[in-house]
C-alpha cells in the first residue's frame, strides 16, 4: 500500500482543522449528492410526464431507468478530466468545478417542459442534463476521498473516508425526506402536475450553497508538498495509472461494483420496488428508506472505523456475510399489506449492513500512489459504476418482471463477490506483514 505523508502529520491525532475540513467536505458532497441521486425518488413521475401516454408502463419505466444510468454513463469522461488536473493543479480546484457542472442542470430539469408541450424533444433534454449531472458526480466523489484522506493521518484513513462516504449517503437521505415531505404534503395529483419539480429547482440551491462551503477548504498537504519538492507526475497521470497498476484498477471496479449494486439496488430502486410489486403507498415506502438510510449513514462511519483497526480483510468479510443475510432476510419478508413496523425494522437493517461500502474507499486510496491518486481512483471508480451502476437498473428492471425476488438474488450474488474480496485482501496483508 502507498500512503506516502510527510513524518510529522504521519503520527499526529486528529486536530480540530481535520475535523472542519471532513465535515465541510462532507456536508458540501452531500448536498451535490442530493442533486445527482433526486432523479431516481421521482422515477415513476417523470416517467410519465416525459414519455409518451400510450407506452407500456414497463418500457416507460426502463426508459426512465435509462436516462438516469445516462448519468452513470457520463461519470468516467468527467472523472478522468476533473482527476488528470487534480493530479496535476491540485484537488481542492476541482471541487468548485464540479458543484457548478451539477447545480446549474438540476434546476434546469425543475424548470423542463414535459413531453405533452415539447413531445420528443422532453426527454432527449432530460438526458442531456443528465449526462452534466454524470460528469460532475464523476469528479466529486473521488475526489473528496483523496481530499479527505490526504488531510488526515494515516492511520485515521478509514474513518475519514468512512465520515465522507456517510456525507454522501446524507445526499441521499435529505432527496428521501424531502420526496417523502412532497409526497406527504401534496396529492398524488399535484405531484405529478407540478410539484415534483420542487426538488430539482431546491437542489439548484443546494448547489450554490456547497460552493460556498469549499471556499473555507484548504489544499492537501500530500498534494502541497508533492508540488513543493516537484514530484507531480510529469506524464499523462492515466497513462502511468493503466501502465502501472492494471492489477490495482481491477480491484477497485470489483469494489466499486460491490458498492454501486449495494447503494442503487437497496436504496435507490426498493422504494419504487415497493410500490410497484407489493403496493405499499409512496410515503410509506420513503419513509421505511428515509430509515434506511439513516442506518446506511452510521453504517459507514462504523465501516470506516472498523477497518483502521481490523484492516481491509477481516472487514469486507464480515461486511459482506452481514450485507447478504440483511438483505435476503429484507426481501424475502415483504408482502402486499406487511406491518409497517416490520417493514422499517427489515429495512433499517438492511441499510446498516449496506454501510460496508463506508470501507471501498480506503482500499482505493492506499492502493495508488499520492502521484497519480485521483486519476488511478476516479478512472476505477467511474468506470465501473458506468458499467455496473448504469446497468444494474435497467438489469433488475427486466429481471423482476420474471423474477419477482431480483433484487434479493442481485444482492446475494454481490455479496459473494464481496467476500470473495474480502478474502483475497486478508491473504495480500498477511502476505505483506
Amino acid at each position: 500500500m502507498n500512503t506516502h505523508q510527510p513524518a510529522a502529520h504521519a503520527v499526529r491525532p486528529l486536530n480540530r482543522q481535520d475535523y472542519k475540513t471532513l465535515s465541510l467536505a462532507a456536508l458540501g458532497g452531500a448536498l451535490e449528492f442530493y442533486d445527482f441521486v433526486i432523479f431516481i425518488f421521482f422515477a415513476v413521475v417523470i416517467g410519465n410526464q416525459f414519455f409518451p401516454p400510450h407506452m407500456p408502463d414497463w418500457l416507460r419505466q426502463f426508459q426512465t431507468y435509462g436516462i438516469f444510468a445516462a448519468g452513470y454513463l457520463a461519470r468516467p469522461l468527467g472523472g478522468i478530466v476533473m482527476a488528470h488536473f487534480g493530479d496535476k493543479l491540485g484537488r481542492k480546484r476541482m471541487f468548485t468545478l464540479s458543484i457548478i457542472l451539477m447545480a446549474l442542470p438540476t434546476l434546469l430539469m425543475g424548470l423542463l417542459p414535459t413531453y405533452a408541450s415539447i413531445g420528443i424533444a422532453a426527454p432527449l433534454l432530460l438526458l442531456a442534463l443528465r449526462i452534466l449531472q454524470g460528469a460532475a458526480i464523476g469528479g466529486e466523489v473521488p475526489g473528496a476521498w483523496v481530499f479527505v484522506s490526504e488531510h488526515v493521518p494515516p492511520r485515521h484513513t478509514g474513518y475519514a473516508c468512512g465520515t465522507l462516504t456517510a456525507g454522501l449517503t446524507a445526499g441521499i437521505l435529505l432527496g428521501s425526506l424531502i420526496a417523502t415531505a412532497i409526497n406527504s404534503r401534496y396529492s398524488a395529483a399535484e405531484v405529478s402536475d407540478w410539484a415534483w419539480r420542487i426538488p430539482f429547482i431546491l437542489g439548484g440551491g443546494f448547489g450554490l450553497m456547497a460552493m460556498y462551503l469549499r471556499r473555507w477548504l484548504e489544499e492537501t498537504p500530500v498534494f502541497a508538498e508533492m508540488q513543493a519538492n516537484k514530484a507531480l507526475s510529469q506524464e499523462l497521470p492515466l497513462k502511468a495509472v493503466l501502465r502501472d497498476h492494471k492489477q490495482t484498477v481491477a480491484l477497485s471496479m470489483l469494489l466499486t461494483w460491490v458498492l454501486s449494486a449495494a447503494i442503487v439496488v437497496v436504496i435507490l430502486l426498493t422504494p419504487t420496488y415497493l410500490q410497484k410489486q407489493f403496493a405499499i403507498a409512496a410515503a410509506t415506502s420513503l419513509k421505511a428508506n428515509s430509515l434506511a438510510i439513516i442506518t446506511l449513514t452510521l453504517g459507514c462511519m462504523v465501516a470506516g472505523a472498523t477497518i483502521d483497526r481490523l484492516g481491509s480483510g477481516l472487514t469486507f468479510i464480515i461486511g459482506s456475510v452481514l450485507l447478504g443475510v440483511c438483505s435476503f432476510n429484507f426481501y424475502h419478508h415483504l408482502a402486499p399489506g406487511m406491518d409497517t413496523g416490520t417493514l422499517y425494522a427489515l429495512y433499517s437493517l438492511a441499510g446498516l449492513s449496506v454501510g460496508i461500502v463506508g470501507a471501498v474507499p480506503f482500499v482505493m486510496v492506499r492502493a495508488f500512489p499520492p502521484a497519480v491518486r485521483f486519476s488511478g481512483l476516479s478512472f476505477s471508480y467511474n468506470l465501473a459504476y458506468a458499467i455496473f451502476g448504469g446497468l444494474t437498473p435497467m438489469l433488475v428492471a427486466l429481471w423482476t418482471k420474471v423474477d419477482i425476488m431480483a433484487p434479493s438474488h442481485y444482492m446475494s450474488g454481490i455479496s459473494l463477490l464481496g467476500l470473495l474480496i474480502g478474502v483475497y485482501l486478508l491473504l495480500s496483508e498477511r502476505r505483506t506483514r
